[in-house]
């Protein structure tokens, strides 16, 4: 948390998201808020004693407020006693990236090099159904994330995977030969683009719940369906279609993880791949920065529970310069 040391006594403010709260009764009779607060650096578990709703307005989850208070140590962890707390205002120019976790790069730096890939296909009516889909989806492409609580799950995170992704897309490619580059990269693109309307937001921009039909297809089937209306509606070939189609429905590689079918041709089988590693790259990556060199992380269950090893051989980072020259 990047709170600011105050000129006395000992104080520290500043801005920070309200991830939970709750009013509870102390035992004196007054009551309390419990609190959780939050910046994209990290989370401190808070309190205010002797809280008086007619004197400072209830804070709402997923808001942004200025607090006033003291650190100190509870049970061998920080705790921020606050003192003083306000809602923001527009004065205070807040941007909810400096409290959300968010992707390093812009959102529409990444979606200006996502176009520039796109823009160069042969296949002109792979390109149609790609532009046409970005369009649709361009405004909530911008920041959405990947997940609600595994790999990418930060404002941008959609843009950032797909474009991670894409960038090992062309690196396999410029190695296999046999690789349609077209349809490999539309599958990229297009694999998670369903995401947006599996999953609901709250006012903070994260990932709070699924939808109705989120739950009840999935975004490997809605993003197929989808892909296959675009399709129709702009006349393209039925193949190309199904191709489009399969690489959706197929892209978690296995009716284990969630996959409609098994990957049944090449870009089908490297985009399952790539989706996987881009995955787990990002979830060790961000367990082991964590950990000092030397040590190991907890057990991870995405990673079928296994402890990492900080090696310490590199500073790691979760994060990778997507864009060349950043």
């Amino acid at each position: 948390m990047n709170f600011t040391p105050c000129e006395k006594n000992g104080a520290y403010e500043g801005f920070a998201l309200v991830k939970s709260c709750d009013k509870k009764s102390a035992k004196n009779g007054t009551f309390y808020l419990d609190m959780v607060l939050a910046d994209k650096d990290g989370e401190i578990y808070a309190k205010m004693w002797d809280y008086r709703e007619e004197v400072v307005p209830f804070p709402q989850v997923n808001t942004v407020v200025k607090v006033r208070g003291m650190l100190q140590q509870y049970n061998g962890n920080d705790q921020f006693i606050v003192q003083r707390m306000r809602p923001t205002v527009a004065e205070d120019n807040i941007s909810m990236t400096d409290y959300v976790k968010s992707a390093d790069c812009e959102g529409d730096v990444m979606l200006n090099a996502i176009y520039e890939t796109v823009n160069a296909f042969v296949d002109e009516d792979i390109k149609k159904v790609v532009l046409s889909m970005l369009q649709d989806n361009k405004e909530k492409i911008l920041t959405f994330p990947a997940a609600e609580k595994l790999h990418h799950a930060m404002m941008g995170g959609l843009l950032y995977h797909t474009l991670s992704m894409l960038k090992l897309a062309q690196c396999v490619s410029s190695i296999y030969s046999c690789i349609d580059k077209d349809l490999l990269y539309s599958g990229v693109i297009l694999h998670d683009i369903a995401k947006m309307r599996e999953y609901t937001l709250n006012d903070a921009g994260v990932i709070d719940g699924h939808t109705v039909e989120g739950i009840l297809l999935g975004h490997l089937v809605m993003g197929a369906e989808d892909v296959g209306r675009k399709c129709d509606e702009l006349g393209i070939p039925a193949e190309k279609k199904y191709l489009l189609q399969h690489m959706i429905a197929s892209h978690h590689g296995k009716p284990e993880f969630g996959a409609a079918v098994r990957p049944g041709f090449i870009e089908a089988e490297v985009l399952s791949q790539i989706d996987l590693l881009d995955a787990n790259m990002y979830e060790m990556a961000d367990a082991v920065k964590d950990v000092k060199p030397g040590e190991f992380t907890g057990r991870l269950w995405m990673l079928d529970n296994r402890r990492l090893y900080n090696h310490g051989r590199v500073d790691v980072q979760p994060q990778a310069n997507l864009i060349d020259g950043e």
